[in-house]
């Protein structure tokens, strides 16, 4: 299995056994979303062979209110007031100009719309990392396949875990509630990480870092900033890894390119040589 065993972790950290405290306040909140479906169905089409579990993190305390509260404000100024029906960030409704969405039909609107949110995404403090697993691979290679957006969890929480230790901080995680079975299984799925490790790290690398034992669910419809920026920025990273590995064609200047534009600097990556390959971009 090849989770790759360059994660940024902090070697010096390894050694060392501390047993968590049973609550601790987060410095830091990882969001998480995805691109494409976690079934083994349709894997001949790149559409479904490919998925991606992207994260970002912030620091709670400065960097994600001030980006919470400037997604807020551009937000009223594009759609107004709507306290009882907050307007939520999601591509495809953005993409297909659904709900209140539709304003973007209206050029200028649009232009507006698009500057305004790449200028929030560019002074944005985060950090981001995204895992992308081939599951035509994946199944083909296991008699027994892991669930393919539990496996690309696991890697995540490793690099996630990894930074928090590397700098002395911790941090807890959130995701977006995707049914009453599934949200139990992704809970699963990440306790099973916390207390018991994952292939390539013992419990104590995650339970140093993170500060609760549960992962923390919010609908769409809560409309979480954190979650929405990861909506937004998990197709196009995918897309821009696919493209990077010749996978799929380069689709010339598109909207998507400009994030991947922005965020750049903004990836995972080793601490001394600044790699982001197996760090901020994760192929699995």
């Amino acid at each position: 299995m090849s989770l790759t065993d360059e994660t940024q972790t902090g070697e010096q950290w390894e050694n060392k056994r501390v047993k968590p405290s049973p609550w601790r306040a987060p410095d830091y909140r990882l969001y998480i979303d995805e691109s494409g479906d976690h079934t083994y169905k349709l894997l001949d089409d790149p559409s479904h062979r490919y998925l991606c579990l992207l994260g970002v993190w912030f620091r709670q305390i400065d960097s994600y209110v001030t980006f919470a509260d400037d997604l807020e404000c551009f937000i009223r100024d594009i759609f107004g007031l709507r306290p009882d029906n907050p307007v939520c960030l999601h591509r495809s409704d953005i993409i297909n100009r659904k709900g209140p969405f539709g304003r973007l039909r209206d050029e200028s609107i649009r232009r507006v719309f698009d500057e305004g949110l790449l200028d929030i995404i560019r002074r944005a403090d985060f950090t981001v990392t995204a895992v992308v697993i081939d599951k035509k691979k994946h199944i083909e290679q296991y008699l027994s396949p892991f669930h393919p957006y539990h496996y690309c969890l696991a890697a995540l929480l490793d690099r996630y875990s990894g930074w928090l230790n590397l700098f002395n901080r911790t941090g807890d995680v959130m995701a977006e509630s995707r049914g009453r079975n599934e949200d139990l299984q992704l809970q699963q799925a990440y306790r099973r990480v916390y207390e018991s490790g994952t292939l390539f790290f013992e419990p104590e690398h995650h339970q140093r870092a993170l500060t609760s034992r549960d992962l923390k669910l919010k609908s769409k419809q809560d409309s979480v900033p954190g979650l929405q920026l990861a909506d937004v920025l998990a197709h196009p990273v995918k897309q821009d890894i696919l493209i990077r590995r010749k996978i799929i064609d380069d689709p010339g200047a598109v909207f998507g390119k400009r994030l991947i534009e922005i965020v750049e600097d903004k990836f995972n990556r080793h601490y001394s040589l600044k790699r982001i390959d197996g760090y901020g971009r994760v192929w699995l």
